[in-house]
């Protein structure tokens, strides 16, 4: 039997150093745990303890890969506002 294709999100973590950092996963708690464990990106190795502040849903990759280039752009305030839905003027 096929396992049904996991959703793909889009998250924010905040690191323990008050940094924001962003990526893109189909299996968001195998991925924050990797974080967590130093197996993850390179900008959250040392900087625990790591929270997840935000996760949107995407469809797909693509969607996903292009909603964290954009949010990756944000200012930091502009990524406050997001995970605080806020509207930043």
């Amino acid at each position: 039997m096929e396992k049904s294709p996991r959703q793909w999100v889009v998250y924010i973590l905040e690191c323990g150093d008050g940094s924001l950092y962003t990526g893109i996963t189909n299996d968001l708690q195998n991925r924050i745990q990797a974080h967590e464990n130093g197996l993850g990106a390179k900008y959250t190795k040392g900087r625990g303890p790591l929270i997840l502040r935000y996760q949107e849903d995407c469809p797909n990759r693509s969607v996903a890969s292009k909603r964290e280039l954009e949010v990756k752009q944000f200012t930091r305030l502009e990524k406050l506002a997001l995970i605080s839905n806020v509207e930043v003027c």
